[in-house]
């Protein structure tokens, strides 16, 4: 039954039966290797590339009547 919505739910219950922490331990595991730290990390970095984006912007200005 492998690829079907029900394999999925016996294999799923088969992990959790061997291990009740399964799929806590493979999302730390994810969470440690993550290395980029993001816009979250750095506001200041954020505003700097945001306000690149608005000066580089593809957009037609608005026109005010």
């Amino acid at each position: 039954m492998a690829g079907t919505k029900a394999g999925g739910l016996k294999a799923r219950d088969r992990n959790l039966a061997k291990d009740p922490n399964f799929y806590a331990k493979i999302g730390a595991k994810g969470g440690k290797n993550g290395r980029t730290g993001g816009f979250a990390a750095n506001p200041e970095l954020a505003r700097i590339a945001g306000a690149k984006g608005g000066r580089i912007s593809r957009r037609t200005k608005k026109v005010v009547s």
